[in-house]
């Protein structure tokens, strides 16, 4: 039990690294920029309404609003409520800012947004932005509003995000991200290493995993040569599960050693994606990050080739038994499978969590557009009955695929090791 919950802790430690790199919104590469619409400092979101010149009001896209709130954010939200985070940004050319999400004078009910830019940064849907634009002042600054318009850059459209300020505009960058521009993000003029709405969710999490094991290994102490009762009893078969059905048949006589790291793989996955499904409380979206799953399949990927033994490598780059023409296409094939196993781990996970959002958001979304954003209230009446069959329909779905992505992971990273670690007698097999 105590294994089990160090290797939570580890890989909750690695998972924050990631996502202090890495938010898979790219809200400033892939023109998903916290949907199509323009934040007044006032408030003014009516058709008629201008910040620095520019329309405030856009046309209701569901795709986008969908994107806006998966997203990771510097805020907590709690139905319509936005609780401030901490906020840790570096930028190279000005170096370290830390203070807290409420110096943007946060809107306590709405979207996120902020009215205030607290030195050259200001919070857009939530997310933190930094002014790039020359002669912008630094320290509280208070601001008219953010802009939201599509730009040309090397020859493709996307959507950028401009500060109103004394009636100017000024452009804005998004954070960077890890993955250098391969998914549509890309190195930008700051980092942010904030505490941020997934990290805050991860800490909940991990917070009420450390209290049930901790409580369970203590009741299994107490109550040794008993039957088990309460928590213990609810909590056993899921343990045995993992044991017999997982861990055994992969891995055999050495399931023993790790078995505390599949547990913590599957109570992570598994606590994390049930604790996204409820509903107003956070919205967080932590298994649908790239930045989470990625960690979880590099963890994954660093414990198999790490217990590797000799027949797993000798297989890998010899071919054994196989003709030197086939060995040609073979090893190669074998050393690119490598790689591809924990990156299969990786897109599986996020896909699967992030599809069943993004479908419940946009069922949800359904109440605006029949109700042409409150012009139709008979619209809207029809669209909350139709969005509430369908979201509670997808909502029982996605209760399924919580615990069956969580045990694929698990049951594929107990495969993955299994594989590496398996004893072969080639004597016995040739003499044969």
């Amino acid at each position: 039990m105590l294994r089990f919950f160090l290797s939570t802790i580890y890989i909750f430690s690695f998972a924050l690294l990631g996502l202090a790199q890495h938010d898979h919104n790219h809200d400033h590469g892939d023109g998903h920029d916290h949907g199509d619409h323009s934040h007044a400092a006032d408030g003014g979101h009516g058709h008629g309404a201008t910040i620095c010149g520019e329309q405030a009001h856009h046309e209701f896209n569901a795709g986008d609003n969908a994107i806006h709130h998966i997203s990771d954010a510097n805020v907590y939200s709690i139905g319509p409520l936005q609780i401030p985070l901490p906020v840790i940004l570096y930028a190279p050319d000005k170096g370290w800012d830390f203070f807290m999400a409420s110096k943007f004078h946060v809107e306590l009910v709405g979207h996120g947004d902020g009215h205030v830019a607290y030195n050259g940064y200001v919070l857009d849907g939530g997310s933190v932005k930094r002014v790039t634009g020359a002669g912008f002042p630094e320290g509280e600054v208070n601001i008219s509003g953010i802009v939201h318009k599509e730009i040309e850059v090397d020859g493709k459209k996307r959507d950028a995000a401009f500060v109103c300020y004394n009636n100017n505009l000024y452009p804005t960058d998004a954070k960077s991200t890890a993955d250098g521009g391969l998914f549509g993000g890309g190195i930008t003029s700051f980092y942010d290493f904030s505490i941020t709405k997934n990290v805050t969710s991860m800490a909940i999490v991990l917070s009420f995993l450390s209290w049930l094991f901790l409580s369970v290994a203590r009741a299994a102490k107490r109550n040794e040569g008993k039957a088990p009762t309460g928590l213990q009893n609810f909590m056993e078969p899921f343990v045995g599960f993992i044991q017999d059905e997982v861990a055994i048949p992969f891995l055999g006589e050495k399931s023993d050693k790790f078995l505390p790291f599949l547990l913590a793989i599957f109570f992570f996955i598994l606590g994390l994606n049930l604790f996204g499904q409820i509903p107003f409380f956070g919205g967080s979206n932590v298994t649908g990050n790239l930045a989470v799953t990625a960690v979880l399949a590099i963890i994954t990927f660093i414990i198999t080739n790490i217990n590797g033994n000799r027949d797993y490598w000798g297989h890998l780059f010899t071919a054994p038994g196989t003709p030197w023409f086939v060995k040609i296409i073979l090893i190669p094939v074998e050393l690119l499978g490598l790689f591809i196993k924990p990156v299969t781990l990786m897109l599986r996970l996020f896909a699967n969590i992030t599809a069943g959002h993004m479908v419940i958001l946009i069922f949800v979304s359904f109440i605006f557009i029949f109700g042409k954003s409150g012009e139709s209230i008979p619209g809207a009446m029809g669209g909350v009955v139709g969005a509430g069959l369908l979201t509670l329909f997808m909502m029982a779905i996605e209760l399924v695929v919580a615990f069956v992505q969580a045990f694929v992971f698990t049951i594929l990273t107990a495969s993955y090791i299994g594989a590496a670690t398996e004893e072969h007698h080639h004597d016995d097999a040739h003499a044969h």
